[in-house]
This record gives structure tokens, sequence and C-alpha cells, in this order.
């Protein structure tokens, strides 16, 4: 379930902010163990694969739900563990499109031996969970309420967390038939949070040069943002990594892929990179840049199959 909308003919681009058609595409884990770490996303998210292929020495395996990428694992095995207080992943959310959905996901993760429950959440636009999975990735899933419902004080959208009851959640809105065709409901990124070194750089990067448009400030150690008014496809805390410098090579986060509907999208964020005198790769399908943690960010245009390479 990508948050992107599908008719792009009368997109206008605006050089100042991303695109309001924007999509977050899967997220690429770098994973020690690979038949783990995918029977791990199988059994316990109910994903199912959806390609492999050689690049190189590695190994990538894409899982997600129908035809909508989830996660790319890529085989590393020779890479170390991260430290908790480095930049990179604090978690990846997972959206799903109704609250039945995501019960029976959440249902089918808890019941997996090798998940870590870490929490449960209202944070008044959605509803969440967090889990941890064999690795020490963070993951969230979560379903957004209505959008009308979301209330904006100074020009920001009003965020919390408040304490979700999981076990009376699920008591409400798990359904026996959705949850015995769990792998069937539709899901996919819906925005992905990172560990930063410095709030500030963070926005230098993400808002001024990528352009993203800030959602909500006001959290200590924290900024989120999204584009088209999203609460955020984006979010970035220093909550364990205050001070990190860039990231050696590691488990975990290999990449943050974003979809633009058109290559004028792309040119745009180009013109932004280049006025901030960040470098950056172009293929002319995609631009890859890294952030001032060395978390690598890729934007490209829409694939005719479901699995960006």
């Amino acid at each position: 379930m990508n948050t992107m909308a599908s008719d792009h003919h009368s997109h206008a681009v605006d050089d100042r902010v991303l695109s309001p058609l924007l999509g977050m595409d899967a997220v690429t884990l770098r994973v020690g163990d690979l038949e783990q770490m995918s029977s791990y996303y199988e059994n316990a998210l109910a994903l199912t694969p959806i390609q492999e292929r050689p690049v190189g020495a590695e190994v990538h395996r894409v899982l997600g739900r129908g035809n909508t990428a989830m996660v790319r694992l890529v085989h590393t095995p020779d890479l170390p563990t991260p430290g908790r207080n480095q930049a990179g992943l604090f978690h990846t959310a997972f959206l799903f499109q109704d609250a039945a959905s995501l019960a029976a996901t959440v249902y089918r993760t808890a019941q997996d031996s090798r998940s870590r429950f870490a929490g449960s959440s209202d944070h008044l636009v959605s509803e969440a969970f967090y889990f941890s999975d064999p690795e020490g990735n963070g993951i969230e899933l979560y379903v957004d309420r209505p959008r009308e419902t979301w209330q904006h004080k100074n020009g920001e959208i009003q965020m919390d967390t408040i304490y979700l009851d999981p076990n009376a959640y699920l008591s409400e809105h798990l359904d026996e038939s959705v949850l015995a065709q769990v792998d069937r409901q539709l899901g996919g990124v819906g925005h992905v949070h990172l560990q930063v070194g410095d709030v500030a750089r963070a926005r230098a990067f993400y808002i001024d040069a990528l352009g993203f448009e800030t959602t909500a400030s006001s959290h200590p150690g924290a900024l989120f943002a999204s584009a088209g008014g999203y609460h955020h496809h984006i979010a970035m805390n220093t909550w364990n990594s205050r001070g990190a410098g860039p990231r050696a090579a590691a488990l975990g986060l290999g990449d943050v892929a974003i979809t633009l509907p058109t290559r004028e999208d792309l040119d745009a964020v180009v013109a932004r990179l280049r006025h901030h005198r960040i470098e950056f790769a172009d293929t002319g399908n995609a631009i890859l840049v890294s952030d001032p943690w060395d978390t690598q960010v890729t934007l490209a245009l829409p694939q005719n199959d479901c699995t960006r390479g």
C-alpha cells in the first residue's frame, strides 16, 4: 500500500518541496542471516517473497504483500552489528489499510517467539505497535486515523504518545476471517524513522535539501516531516544517538527508498542538492544521496514491476 497517488497526469512540480504524490518504498536491511530474517518476516509479518537476485557477491531478497514490496533483505554476513547509539534505523513503519488488518498482523508478530515487543501507542493521528526483529531492527505496525480527524496547532500536526492497551485492541479488532488471510491484506511502508546525530543537520538535509516539509518539531530531540500534508514520511531523532558521527559499514539499514512520480521531480531534487553542494549520483531513473551520517537515500521513478532494483 504505497502512499503515492496513481494519477500523475495533472502533477505540477514545486521546485521547493517534494511532490505530494511521493510514496515510500521498500526499506533495505543488511542482514547477517538471510534465511532466519526472511523466515521471520514471512512468518511474523505475513510477508511473501517477491523477488530474489544476486547483486555481485550479495543476495537481495524482496518481501511484501501482494505486488507491494515492503522490505529488501541483503545478505552481508561479514558486517558487524551496529551499536545502539549509532546513526541509522530507529524503525521501519509498515502501514495497514484498516484496524482488522493491523490487528491480524500484530497478532501474528506477537505469536512469533523471535519478536521482541517494544510497546504500543495512540499517536492521535495513528495507532501503532512496536517490535524488534531478530537482528534488532525496529518495526512499527500501524494504521492511520482518518485525516479529517488530525488536529493542527501553529501550523504543525498534533501528535502524542498515549498508552494503547494491546490486548484490548486485539479483543476489539481481531477478526478470524481476516487473520486467516492476513497475507492478502494490503500493506506498505508508511514512514521511516531514523536515528541521527543532530536534529539541525538533519533538518538541513531532509527538509532544506531533499524537500520534505516539517510537520512536527516541538518534540524534544525529534523532527517529523512529510510531503503533501501526511503526518510524516520521515522522522529523525537523537534519543539514543545524539552526537553520533557517520556510520561505519554495519548490519541494519542499507537504504531509505522514496518514489517520485516524474523525472521533473527528480530534477527538482537535483537542483536543491546542487544548491546545497551535496554530492549525489544520478542514474537517470534514480538519485542516490547520503545524509550527513552516511545513511543512503534513493529517490526513484516508479517501476513497471514491484521490486525496484
